[in-house]
């Protein structure tokens, strides 16, 4: 747009000054030109005022969402496990077994060992009462209150939520 279309606008609009109207008004009543182009300026902010403006339906923000939810359903949920990392785990746990039988064959002497029915002294069980004591039992004891409680609180907080819903 031209210096002139935008003051003709603002005076269309009523957003100029005193003098700019004042001085806009001369200029149309003195130039043939400029009064045509005011004529069609304002022909045209009148067809635009008359104008309806069009509006959505009620339901087009609804629409739209479910719309969208519904796109996102079909798509259905990928988790991508990267093979390496469960390798990698799968490797660890491999090579701990197989520390932990290399040092059990490592700790047996195999001289002493027959194949007999009998137990051989090397390999007997540790006696019970060695590392059952009472600060062992009470600790244990103390574990599993705690380890209660918490599954009960767990139980009650998914008890309360389903309620709310």
């Amino acid at each position: 747009m031209n210096n002139l279309e935008e003051k003709l606008w603002e005076y269309i609009d009523g957003r100029c000054t005193l003098d700019e109207q004042v001085a806009i008004s001369a200029l149309i009543a003195g130039d043939e030109s400029v009064r045509l182009k005011y004529n069609q300026l304002l022909n045209f902010s009148q067809e635009l005022s008359a104008m309806e403006i069009d509006e959505p339906p009620m339901a087009f923000t609804y629409n739209v969402m479910e719309a969208i939810r519904a796109e996102e359903a079909r798509k259905p949920l990928t988790a991508s496990i990267n093979k390496r990392i469960i390798m990698g785990i799968a490797a660890f746990f491999v090579l701990t077994i197989f520390a932990l039988l290399v040092y059990v064959a490592a700790g047996i002497h195999w001289s002493s060992v027959t194949l007999t029915s009998q137990i051989p002294s090397v390999s007997k069980l540790p006696e019970p009462n060695s590392f059952i004591t009472r600060p062992v039992i009470m600790g244990f004891l103390f574990f599993d209150v705690v380890l209660g409680l918490f599954l009960i609180d767990t139980y009650l907080r998914r008890k309360k939520s389903t309620k709310q819903l």
